[in-house]
């Protein structure tokens, strides 16, 4: 425990001086009559008073020594707490009849009643919350405010005697300044008190959002006893609201960062403009109603309409001013929006991301904020820390999944939980975009990437399978027919053996050609068409469906759908134990669209996809189609793909004149070699 200097030992001192005077000053008046009392009760503001604010001060003064709202809250609680004393001392002599001891009183109460406004009401608005003037243009008022009480208390101290009020201490000269000030046309004391506190109004306008919660909380607690004071003066209410102000001030130095007055000032501030509001338009209505007599039920009906109308708009209205005045305009939804679609518009998907991150950590002021995307590059993008225990917020694009937005605690400048909702209303949707965006960035990427490095291995195949087999098998070919030449024309009969060696090396050669040819685009496109193709990959036990045109598909496009639905009706076969397999194939000018329907076990809900799913959806993306594949367990599966089929990827006629008919094909020839003239070598 920490050691208690001579602050702090004062500071005790004071606060146990005070609660000793009041619990001795409550003795006191105990002992008057209730039908003989001055003041109804026997407990007085005067009293809280003189017990909250010494305490309260000790608090703050054992926390912080040299904060001098502290020490004045002691002071000017030890002050007041003298008061209770000597109110019971006062009440007693006047019950005795001693006048003298009355006026002598009566100015001790005036002396200590001012050294209590002094600290109390004026030097802690002015001081508050960190010892200081708002700025220098505030001394004047501060000498005014503090100048006038204590020549107020000065002169009735001094005031002349009265019939029947002696003043031993009255100064007779001094009368025509005291009558003056006694006028009843100016409340000299209201006047202080206000300019002290347009200075908390003035540090208010200028402060940063931590100040606006430290002066919000001693405002909505000054105001609060000010209209309980109003309506119910020297009642229990109004004690407890003068108590709270010592409380506000303490909470706001040490703890202000715990609490949520914002949401407090705001709901009130907002409930006391509707009220006022919805009261204006029925004084209105009611006004009209006396002035145009017949019409009081309708302008009534027509009051309840409008306010109905009105209430929402002028709600949120109310809500916009309140967060403009705590926290500026950081507070505003339509601002935060506007700076996050400029921060997105102005770079890359991963940049957009680290934006909206650093914006929704500066906008909730917390520790840190962490964007997790599913499947995205990057796949975590932080600034800051969110802790161990973060709040999460799941980010969804039209349905869809794309990660979480992780919120670390709360931080110097902490918001209520009203006002985090609606920016964190504000931020979400962006984040998401923003995730979707990163997410198909990456996907484009992966993508791009795949496709070249399979056609990086592609080639690396060809150029294996066509060095070491197409290319040696061609050159033993062309010595076997350099010495096959000889054996003709020296030994014929031993040159038959070696041609036939020959021709099967040929069909070797010719089988290994096609098959490079296949695996480069399927035949059966070429031979066929896509719809027959297709139709043969479904015998035996599968239906194929075509309706629309389906010539003249773009080759890319064709080879999509036909090894789409290759791995379709492999994954319906193998997996889902059809029964029944429907493929359908339809063409639109826009798009090809491709459903195959079968009626097996389905997907189960927690199943991952494997490699056939995702070469579906990656041979879609590749043309930007779509791939949806749907599935209930027991229900069986449905795989839907819409491939676009533009214009421009079309097959285009020959240039020289418009387009006709296509020119009757020839016979393809069965192998190269017949093509290049060898059909007569292949023979012998």
């Amino acid at each position: 425990m920490r050691r208690l200097g001579w602050m702090g030992w004062t500071a005790v001192a004071v606060a146990t001086a005070s609660a000793t005077i009041v619990a001795a000053g409550l003795a006191v008046r105990l002992q008057i009559p209730v039908a003989d009392r001055i003041r109804p009760g026997v407990v007085t503001g005067d009293d809280v008073v003189g017990v909250a604010y010494p305490l309260l001060g000790l608090l703050l003064t054992l926390r912080r020594p040299r904060l001098l709202p502290a020490w004045l809250m002691l002071g000017g609680g030890l002050a007041t707490a003298t008061l209770c004393l000597s109110q019971g001392f006062y009440e007693q002599a006047h019950l005795a009849g001693d006048r003298t001891s009355v006026t002598l009183i009566g100015d001790y109460n005036a002396a200590m009643g001012a050294v209590c406004i002094v600290c109390v009401d004026l030097l802690i608005p002015l001081l508050f919350p960190d010892g200081r003037l708002p700025s220098r243009r505030w001394r004047p008022v501060a000498v005014f405010a503090v100048g006038t009480i204590v020549v107020l208390a000065f002169l009735h101290v001094v005031r002349p005697s009265a019939p029947g009020s002696p003043n031993p201490l009255a100064v007779p000269f001094l009368a025509p300044l005291a009558e003056l000030t006694a006028a009843p046309d100016v409340d000299w004391y209201l006047v202080a008190e206000g300019l002290c506190l347009l200075s908390l109004l003035d540090r208010f306008r200028t402060t940063d959002a931590a100040g606006r919660r430290q002066i919000g909380w001693l405002l909505y607690a000054v105001a609060a006893n000010w209209a309980v004071e109003e309506w119910m003066p020297f009642s229990v209410p109004a004690m407890l609201t003068t108590a709270a102000i010592p409380v506000a001030v303490a909470v706001a130095v040490t703890r202000y960062r715990l609490y949520g007055i914002d949401t407090l000032v705001s709901r009130t501030l907002i409930a006391a403009g509707l009220v006022g509001a919805v009261g204006a338009v029925y004084f209105a209505v009611s006004t009209l109603g006396l002035v145009a007599a017949g019409l009081g039920q309708l302008a009534g009906l027509a009051a309840a309409l409008f306010a109905g109308a009105a209430f929402q708009p002028l709600r949120r209205a109310l809500r916009r001013l309140v967060d403009l005045a705590f926290y500026g305009h950081s507070g505003d939804p339509r601002r935060l929006a506007e700076r996050l679609t400029m921060e997105v518009h102005s770079a890359d998907p991963a940049g957009a991301l680290a934006a909206v991150v650093a914006t929704a950590r500066d906008s909730l002021n917390v520790s840190g904020v962490t964007v997790e995307v599913a499947g995205g590059r990057p796949g975590r993008v932080a600034i800051g820390t969110v802790g161990a225990a973060p709040r999460e917020v799941p980010l969804v694009w039209h349905g869809e999944p794309v990660g979480r937005m992780l919120i670390g605690r709360p931080g110097p400048r902490r918001f209520p939980r009203a006002y985090d909702e609606r920016m964190i209303a504000t931020l979400t949707p962006f984040a998401a975009d923003v995730a979707h965006a990163a997410r198909m960035a990456a996907d484009l990427q992966r993508s791009r990437e795949r496709i070249l490095a399979a056609r990086e291995e592609e080639r690396r195949r060809l150029r294996r399978d066509l060095h070491d087999g197409l290319g040696q098998a061609l050159g033993d070919m062309s010595m076997s027919v350099t010495v096959a030449r000889k054996l003709l024309r020296d030994s014929p009969e031993s040159a038959e053996p070696l041609l036939a060696r020959l021709r099967g090396g040929m069909d070797r050669i010719t089988q290994e050609i096609r098959e490079l040819v296949y695996g480069l685009r399927p035949p059966a496109l070429d031979d066929l068409g896509l719809a027959l193709a297709v139709g043969r990959l479904a015998e035996p036990d599968a239906r194929v469906e075509a309706r629309g045109d389906l010539g003249g598909l773009p080759a890319a496009v064709e080879v999509a759908a036909y090894r789409i639905a290759q791995e379709a009706l492999t994954n319906a076969r193998r997996h889902a134990r059809a029964s029944s397999i429907l493929v359908e194939l339809s063409r639109s000018p826009e798009a090809l669209c491709l459903r195959v329907r079968d009626d097996g076990a389905g997907l189960a809900p927690d199943a991952r996809g494997g490699v056939g799913l995702a070469s579906m959806r990656e041979r879609a993306a590749e043309l930007g189609g779509t791939c949806a594949v749907t599935s209930a367990p027991g229900e069986g599966t449905v795989v839907e793909v819409v491939l676009p089929v533009s214009e421009d990827s079309a097959p285009a006629p020959e240039s020289g004149g418009p387009a006709g008919p296509p020119p009757e094909t020839p016979p393809r020839p069965e192998t190269f070699l017949q093509a290049a003239g060898l059909e007569a070598l292949g023979r012998a």
